[in-house]
């Protein structure tokens, strides 16, 4: 029955234990170097990001006895009593439940007097904004010219509802909403001192469920070790927070670039019969795609540790024009998602109508095999038309060098054993970007475009060159050299096919008789972007 919440058992007791509030930290513990403490602090922010906890802590250090590189000692009387709560120079209120102006006089008559245990007596005041005009009115005196041995400490999530007045006689601090990998971390090092088992994905989810705030977080931590009876596991989470996996989320997303209508009914089917919140699920999808925009314009601005797979392999597969088109369409259909008749329904509309109003292009034509003719369909033209002969547009080979020529025999090689070799995922994309320099029964030497060097990872490597052991049936090396090569890649001959077919197909159409008499008699014209090979 003495049991005590993460949330209080975990609370940071000097500056160092702080998570996330590095500007504010830095700046107190300076000021407690050079001994320039303002009279009045402000700390503004939203709900558990500390700020009634530094307020605490920097009560404790003006008056602790025996400072530790500027932190308070925590073994001194002073920050013994503080810590249990017996202080007397500490006088902590809650302005919510003392909003009357006798509140604040009666408060604000003993500042006066010397403190009896510290050297400063502080005034720590909670969801300040909360207090009456009047109550500000009393205060303003006392906040501008206060005794020498008097602090305020000042704490509110709402700093707009405070005046003017006040705000310009206090220090003001503006905490941060933490990130989900810092609460992830504080999370795992928490369990790892609790001796308590927890998947990563299930604290993943915690730290995104947190939203920016640590207390928050904790307090979800302690409902699902209760809920998993001890242990925190990914499934638990799930259906205690009532959301869905970042796996269904991939899925959606890697069918939709492949514009795989059926598949995504069926994920969404899927993920139906997990009673799940299709608003949250519409959030992962708009946070995935910020994350892809992010990665694909600034690979430096993501971080690599959190689902970095997963949003790389899906920035290889989606266009950066995609990514905003259906990035703006879930924006929208988040705010229209009450609106459908059921939230089921709202959300296999909003993936039908990123799919319906995804531009026609060559990134979502599928590669014809060789033994086939392709068919060409013009979307404006209702008769059918007779099939026109299609000629493939020449390519003229670059100069190669001696190296690129020695690769060049291996090229079409190397395409077919990627399509041979069973991976997925990033692994494939790297395969895709590279280019088969040389290979025999103990080293295959690949060649990676510089400007796909961040397909590479250990784990990446070690899946192709598992697969490529087993295909080889040898217990080959695997050696990757990031340089500029002229030679296409599997992934550049992919999308020269495409390019290839679809110009084809567009100069079949102009060519065609029949196309060239409903111009002349009917003056009919081809809507541009509607043709493309079958």
């Amino acid at each position: 029955m003495n049991y005590q919440v993460l949330a209080r058992k975990w609370r940071p007791h000097n500056f160092t234990e702080v998570v996330g509030q590095e500007h504010v930290v830095k700046s107190l513990m300076n000021a407690l170097q050079h001994d320039r403490l303002h009279h009045a602090y402000l700390f503004t922010g939203t709900r558990g990001v500390g700020k009634t906890t530094i307020a605490r802590i920097l009560a404790k250090a003006i008056n602790c006895e025996n400072l530790q590189n500027f932190n308070p000692c925590g073994v001194c009387s002073v920050c013994r009593d503080l810590d249990e709560g017996r202080f007397m120079d500490l006088i902590e209120v809650d302005a919510a439940s003392r909003t009357k102006v006798e509140d604040t006089r009666d408060l604000l008559d003993n500042a006066q007097y010397a403190p009896n245990q510290g050297r400063y007596k502080v005034y720590l005041i909670d969801e300040v904004h909360m207090l009456s005009g009047h109550s500000f009115n009393a205060l303003l005196k006392t906040l501008e010219e206060p005794p020498p041995h008097v602090k305020f400490l000042l704490a509110t999530t709402d700093p707009h509802k405070i005046p003017i007045t006040v705000l310009s006689r206090c220090l003001q601090f503006n905490l941060k909403r933490l990130l989900p990998g810092q609460i992830f971390t504080q999370m795992e090092f928490i369990l790892q001192q609790e001796h308590i088992e927890a998947e990563p994905g299930a604290l993943k989810l915690l730290s995104r469920a947190a939203d920016g705030s640590m207390r928050d977080g904790l307090s979800l931590l302690d409902q699902a070790i209760v809920y998993g009876n001890g242990k925190v596991g990914a499934e638990d989470v799930n259906a205690m927070l009532g959301t869905v996996a970042q796996q269904p989320v991939e899925d959606i997303l890697t069918a939709l670039s492949e514009g795989d209508a059926a598949a995504i009914l069926d994920k969404i089917n899927e993920i139906a019969n997990l009673s799940p919140d299709f608003s949250d699920v519409l959030q992962q999808i708009l946070q995935a795609l910020h994350r892809i925009a992010l990665l694909q314009q600034i690979p430096k601005a993501i971080d690599p540790d959190f689902d970095a797979e997963m949003i790389t392999t899906l920035a290889a597969k989606l266009s950066p024009e995609d990514v905003q088109l259906y990035y703006q369409i879930a924006l929208i259909g988040q705010r229209d998602l009450d609106l459908a008749p059921d939230p089921r329904s709202g959300f296999e509309m909003l993936m039908l109508r990123m799919l319906t109003f995804r531009p026609v292009g060559i990134a979502s034509t599928p590669p014809v095999k060789s033994d086939q003719t392709p068919q060409l369909i013009n979307k404006s033209q209702a008769q059918p038309i007779s099939k026109p002969e299609i000629t493939e547009p020449s390519a003229i080979a670059p100069a190669k060098t001696d190296r690129d020529s020695g690769a060049q025999q291996h090229s079409s090689n190397w395409a077919e054993m990627v399509t041979a070799m069973k991976i997925s995922g990033l692994t494939r994309e790297l395969a895709h970007n590279c280019v088969l320099e040389n290979i025999d029964d103990t080293v295959c030497t690949l060649l990676l475009d510089p400007g796909h060097k961040q397909l590479r990872s250990a784990r990446t490597e070690a899946n192709l060159q598992q697969a490529l052991q087993d295909y080889r049936k040898a217990p080959l090396k695997l050696v990757i050299t990031t340089e500029k090569t002229s030679l296409a890649t599997p992934a550049v001959q992919l999308t020269k096919q495409r390019e290839d077919r679809q110009q084809a197909a567009v100069d079949a159409i102009n060519s065609d008789e029949n196309i060239q008499a409903l111009k002349e008699h009917l003056g009919a014209r081809i809507m541009p972007g509607t043709i493309e090979p079958i």
